[in-house]
């Protein structure tokens, strides 16, 4: 894989490459495909900019005071105390508060059961499950490429489809909520801000704009993750070095895509996290340290995944034990691995549909009523061949992950051609649609194609006949 330098282009012999998904316009040019993957482009420009105290991003957070007016706001939070509006005062209230990453927040969970209880309307009792927030964004200028905006659109709508199937709130950014902190680093500024924002939401589950979402019926295992505060996309082995004569890699797991606890442990992480980012006066020194650390990282710069891998292969961590390395299925899946064999995922889906005693698999129904139909068929995979996830199995990859190919910019990867990243990404994108059109009884007329057709009744029993 090719990644450009300051120094020219270099081969980094690694099949997983995470390309970073931010531009930036102000320092010595980054290797391109760090240079223009901008999820979040200049909008709200921060006028000021602090550097973070956080020397350490091994350590706990620094005490309330080190970021803080020092003034006492306890009483404001008094229960049932009169708020402006009527309601009982909450964290909102508090001039102290701030949604910015310059300023600790602390005793967090304790305000969110605040909040919780000033209106249990809106809270996860009430809702009977943890809810979700997706957070994805891109920037707010035009695409250099030419059809770079028609595609983050269909990115887009990829996304709003499965949150609107799954209940899943869907946040989506074009604002780079502050300046100092571009490119890779932006999405922790917005995940802050995110989680203050909803106290409702049990998790943040972060998506870089060129992931797509490739299996409808597929929910999060939220149960699988109690006990931890952060799933992302990982191999242990890599990221541990637990395997005897592994190396430690860059590219052991994926920060592109991830789920975070709402939580003070996640704001205490993401603050250690920044720490090793551009607000830094260690910038630059963490830069030469993680460059040391990964044989496979040839830049020189800090940015967010290797942080994220440094963070969590150092002994001692505070961090390790809530973490969730997610290998199991495609939380997020390398798109070269995957957009070849969608094409034979389909036919093996459209088989099992057939077999005798499926008919209530094809039966059309409600959008309303995914969710249920969506769990008879994934009842279903086993019986047919098609439990297995990953590159062995036939079960419909979770997310596909298109790191490198830069949709909006056009500066992909060298390694990868104009023509694999845009048919990758619109086979990927009508294989995933496909699945939403279903329900209206339609689907495209092909993989590539950008008509549709309407579906006969008992598809697709119907469509062998």
């Amino acid at each position: 894989m090719w990644r450009d330098t300051p120094a020219g282009a270099v081969r980094i012999p690694a099949s997983r490459e995470r390309e970073p998904t931010m531009s930036s316009p102000r320092a010595a040019k980054p290797p391109s495909s760090l240079h223009d993957a901008l999820l979040f482009a200049a909008g709200a420009a921060v006028s000021t900019v602090l550097l973070l105290t956080l020397a350490n991003p091994f350590a706990p957070s620094l005490p309330a005071d080190a970021r803080h007016d020092g003034a006492d706001h306890t009483a404001l939070h008094a229960a049932g105390s009169p708020a402006a509006g009527g309601g009982r005062t909450t964290f909102y209230d508090d001039p102290a508060l701030s949604y910015t990453v310059d300023r600790l927040i602390t005793g967090w969970d304790a305000k969110r059961a605040g909040w919780a209880r000033a209106h249990p309307e809106l809270s996860a009792a009430a809702a009977g499950v943890e809810r979700v927030l997706m957070v994805s964004g891109s920037q707010p200028s035009p695409c250099g490429s030419p059809g770079g905006d028609h595609t983050l659109l269909r990115l887009l709508k990829n996304k709003a489809d499965y949150c609107r199937l799954h209940g899943v709130q869907l946040l989506y950014n074009t604002a780079l909520l502050r300046a100092s902190m571009d490119r890779y680093w932006a999405k922790i500024p917005v995940i802050r801000a995110a989680m203050v924002a909803h106290p409702e939401a049990e998790w943040v589950w972060w998506v870089d704009s060129d992931a797509v979402l490739t299996d409808m019926d597929f929910r999060l295992p939220l149960r699988r993750y109690r006990g931890h505060n952060l799933v992302v996309h990982g191999w242990a082995s890599l990221v541990y070095g637990a395997t005897a004569g592994a190396s430690r890699s860059w590219t052991s797991l994926n920060a592109g895509v991830f789920l975070i606890r709402n939580c003070q442990w996640s704001l205490d992480f993401m603050d250690a996290w920044a720490a090793m980012g551009p607000d830094s006066p260690e910038y630059r020194r963490w830069g030469a340290v993680l460059k040391s650390a990964f044989q496979d990282k040839v830049f020189d710069e800090s940015d967010d995944q290797s942080a994220l891998v440094y963070m969590l292969l150092q002994s001692g961590s505070p961090w390790r034990d809530k973490v969730f390395l997610e290998s199991g299925y495609y939380f997020e899946g390398y798109w070269m691995e995957i957009v070849g064999r969608l094409g034979n995922i389909t036919e093996r889906y459209e088989a099992m549909e057939r077999r005798p005693g499926s008919a209530a698999l094809r039966r059309r129904h409600a959008e309303a009523e995914h969710v249920a139909h969506a769990e008879a068929r994934n009842a279903a995979l086993a019986g047919a061949g098609l439990a297995e996830s990953g590159v062995n199995g036939w079960r419909r990859p979770f997310m596909t992950h298109f790191t490198g190919c830069q949709p909006c910019s056009g500066h992909r990867n060298e390694h990868y051609t104009g023509a694999s990243c845009d048919e990758g990404m619109r086979r990927a994108l009508n294989f995933a649609d496909d699945q939403v059109l279903r329900a209206y009884g339609f689907r495209h007329a092909g993989p590539l194609s950008d008509d549709v057709q309407p579906l006969p009744f008992d598809y697709p029993a119907a469509a062998s006949q």
